[in-house]
């Protein structure tokens, strides 16, 4: 009986055929199909409750404004009246040279946040028109609804 040596060996080693990749790219593929839904939903909703936080956190914001100010601030000034002295009447007395924020969030869309003061539904609306990015449709996520979300 013939023994083959390494060196003779290693002729027969070729790498993986075209049989076995394609078993793995199938396995791959189902993987992918299985987890993708569940990754694109989570997303979806980590979505939602991050705008429902930052909004969560721009009321408290405003809440200092109003309590450092005695008001909120106008719906022309905006919420940069957080970030820095509102140059459009009411000027605010007692508004601290840090501003109350040190930049403005934007939502996970890419959008500004909104402000309404005084608000439709509250004293002061902070919104985000959501993922349609469209103004006063279902899925605007505002002071009014942010439970919804930090559930």
């Amino acid at each position: 009986m013939q023994t083959r040596t390494r060196k003779a060996w290693g002729k027969f080693q070729k790498g993986f055929s075209l049989i076995e990749v394609m078993v793995v790219l199938f396995i791959i593929g189902i993987m992918a199909a299985v987890v993708a839904p569940a990754v694109l939903e989570n997303q979806g909703v980590a979505q939602l409750k991050k705008a429902a936080i930052d909004i969560q956190t721009l009321k408290g914001s405003m809440q200092m404004y109003k309590l450092r100010t005695n008001r909120f601030p106008t719906t022309e000034q905006g919420l940069e009246a957080l970030v820095s002295i509102p140059t459009i009447d009411p000027i605010p007395r007692n508004y601290p040279n840090e501003g109350f924020i040190d930049n403005l969030p934007l939502d996970p869309w890419g959008q500004p946040y909104k402000l309404l003061s005084p608000g439709e539904i509250d004293t002061i609306d902070i919104y985000s028109t959501g993922p349609d990015e469209t103004d006063g449709t279902d899925d605007d996520i505002g002071t009014w609804n942010i439970n919804e979300y930090l559930q």
